[in-house]
């Protein structure tokens, strides 16, 4: 898994004797220390050197120190200066406020502020329901976490959570035009972050939970969605159920299976784990093996945890109670959502034929997914540098821009669906392949198609209650 990637990029300013040959030199010098040459520019040309310019992708920062020391060991050559591309893009934050109306004049100052902004106070107070058209409320949503489930680096705190949370912030607006703004919260007490989000409610017109560690996450969501008059979403639930249905309903197209026909294993009985098996069971699954640390959840011990306890009375139904790996011998699907390497080749050979395996730990899969090739037809990860990447980013700006624009605050399991049948089908028949199941995160239409298919699911679920 030791691929040179993006989010390891670096650029070296180089002094290199001046030759017709020397630029040749460095890109074979950078390439044998294993790194990936993506740009080389001459910056500047003197009577006998010249600078240049070398960015290339790496694996980690000891794999950027072995570059430089690579091109420093050629004759005449000194690295000037190594930059962190991603430390560069970070500075100073990813976010800033921007104003919708200009203010030139006296004239827009005193509508936009003082005195003319009084007016339009009065009317919200008069109506509350009116902060909806008349504030930012209409278009934003706040990213909420307290840090202690971020990405694959557990409990790092919120203020470290932080370029997480601009970064979600970014994808809202770039992918669906949703305004976010991070809410990273210094307390790990159940009731105090409820009371918070209660408290900013106002400002916002939903609620995106982000990267708070299960089980705290579901009691937080469920009263939240319970006591708020806005959208409550927890992307890690329900973002990665959304886009893992999706995958998996364009990857049994190409393996010609059901999904009501299939054995799924899923690893991973967290905040991703639990919501992905619920929405596979809403679209039909009836042979899911939940796995733990401790192997399957099963009906012959007692779960003191709710979530569990749940999973335990609607999965399994052979009751198996053995291991990960036992539980994956026949297996037609994979699903992981744990950690990484938890899985070898031996395991994946187990799997039925056709096998689909989803390793989605990331930065590290469950197992490589070159090994996993080897045997299963379809393999997918949540990584951009391998096919068949499943990424959050494919459902959540979409989904809150629907959830805005059809003004409802609950969410239901239909929508859900919708959602993942819309990002199944930005996927053609015609290009449907076992390295091509999941359109891809860069796909223009796919936003639009979410929200599209959420407002419907909303506005059908609306019809039903009124009839």
């Amino acid at each position: 898994m030791a691929n040179p990637s993006p989010g390891n990029s670096i650029t070296l300013r180089v002094s290199a004797p001046s030759n017709f040959t020397v630029t040749s030199e460095l890109a074979a010098a950078v390439a044998a220390a294993g790194a990936a040459v993506t740009a080389l520019d001459v910056t500047e040309s003197h009577h006998g050197s010249i600078t240049v310019d070398i960015t290339a992708n790496t694996t980690d920062d000891a794999h950027a120190d072995r570059v430089r020391d690579a091109l420093e060991a050629l004759e005449g050559v000194s690295v000037l200066h190594v930059s962190d591309r991603t430390f560069l893009m970070h500075l100073g934050g990813k976010l800033e406020v921007v104003p919708k109306v200009a203010l030139r004049n006296r004239d827009d100052l005193s509508r936009a502020y003082t005195p003319g902004v009084a007016r339009v106070c009065m009317a919200i107070a008069e109506d509350p329901s009116a902060a909806r058209n008349l504030t930012v409320k209409r278009n934003t949503i706040a990213v909420v976490t307290d840090g202690t489930a971020v990405l694959g680096l557990g409990d790092i705190g919120p203020a470290a959570a932080l370029p997480v949370m601009e970064g979600k912030a970014a994808l809202f607006k770039q992918f669906a035009n949703v305004d976010a703004w991070p809410v990273c919260l210094d307390t790990k007490d159940t009731e105090e972050i409820i009371s918070i989000v209660k408290a900013i409610a106002p400002v916002y017109g939903g609620v995106n939970l982000e990267d708070i560690a299960a089980p705290r996450c579901f009691e937080i969501e469920r009263r939240l969605r319970e006591e708020l008059d806005i959208p409550v979403f927890h992307d890690d639930q329900h973002g990665t159920a959304i886009v893992t249905l999706a995958a998996l309903t364009n990857a049994l197209k190409v393996v010609d299976k059901k999904i009501h026909d299939v054995k799924i294993v899923v690893a991973g009985v967290g905040a991703a784990g639990n919501a992905i098996i619920q929405l596979l069971i809403a679209q039909g699954a009836t042979n899911i093996v939940a796995c733990g640390r401790n192997g399957a959840v099963h009906r012959n011990e007692v779960h003191k945890d709710a979530h569990r306890a749940w999973l335990a009375e609607h999965t399994n139904p052979d009751n198996f109670d053995g291991t990960l790996h036992e539980a994956m011998n026949g297996a037609d699907v994979f699903i992981g959502v744990s950690g990484p390497n938890i899985v070898g080749e031996e395991q994946v050979a187990a799997m039925a034929k056709n096998a689909i395996v989803f390793a989605m730990a990331n930065p590290t899969p469950e197992v490589d997914p070159v090994i996993a090739s080897r045997h299963a037809a379809v393999v997918a990860t949540g990584r951009s540098d391998f096919p068949n990447q499943i990424n959050n980013v494919l459902a959540f700006p979409g989904f809150f821009r629907g959830l805005l624009d059809a003004g409802v605050a609950d969410i239901s399991d239909e929508m859900l669906v919708a959602a993942a049948a819309a990002i199944a089908n930005r996927v053609d028949a015609s290009e449907l392949n076992a390295s091509y199941i999941i359109p891809s995160v860069f796909d223009p239409h796919v936003a639009g198609d979410v929200a599209s298919a959420v407002a419907a699911a909303a506005a059908a679920s609306n019809e039903r209650t009124q009839s």
